[in-house]
């Protein structure tokens, strides 16, 4: 049974699916019926961080251009360029046996590609989630839907898994920024 959480609330991945060891996260967004004359091309990213609450090294910024982290337990599986389609528009995996014990935080991110040049925002996104299936039993353990009205965020921090007591928990964060990834690369480096 899934577990739906709202902007700030927290639950423990052992709690959401009992002997969970990886996971794959699910970002899907469907793109409103307006025109600015190019395709919107959103980008997920894993930021990895260290107890500092920075990136641990540069490799361990998980996107496009670097898909698996130095311990092998996060890859990113490849760039939708449009969101077309149903479902999943991009997915990471996470192999929670092998992450490196100096991550000690996962922050998932979605940025609008040339979002200032393209004249593109949040507000012309809807129907965004991020969701935590088990890999072993495929059942969708928690999801975030977010339904707020983002219209000048060019950049968005959706959710995070950080340890905590020994386990992993998820944080449904929903937090939007603009300036895009760089904003993102500036909080995180």
């Amino acid at each position: 049974m899934t577990i739906s959480l709202a902007k700030g609330q927290k639950v423990s991945l052992e709690k959401a699916s009992p002997g969970i060891e990886a996971a794959f996260v699910g970002l899907g967004w469907d793109i409103k019926a307006t025109d600015t004359g190019v395709d919107f091309d959103l980008d997920a990213s894993v930021f990895l961080l260290g107890a500092n609450e920075k990136l641990v090294s540069e490799k361990h910024l998980i996107f496009y251009n670097n898909k698996k982290s130095p311990d092998g337990a996060v890859e990113y599986m490849g760039d939708n360029r449009t969101g077309a389609g149903e479902g999943d528009d991009e997915v990471i995996i996470l192999d929670l046996r092998k992450i490196a014990p100096e991550v000690m935080k996962m922050v998932f991110t979605v940025t609008i590609y040339e979002a200032e040049q393209r004249k593109q925002n949040f507000g012309q996104v809807n129907n965004a989630y991020v969701r935590l299936v088990n890999v072993k039993t495929k059942d969708e353990a928690i999801r975030y839907d977010l339904d707020e009205d983002y219209s000048i965020e060019t950049a968005m921090i959706i959710t995070e898994l950080y340890r905590k007591d020994g386990e992993w928990r998820m944080n449904a964060v929903g937090a939007g920024y603009g300036g895009g990834l760089q904003a993102l690369l500036d909080r995180y480096s």
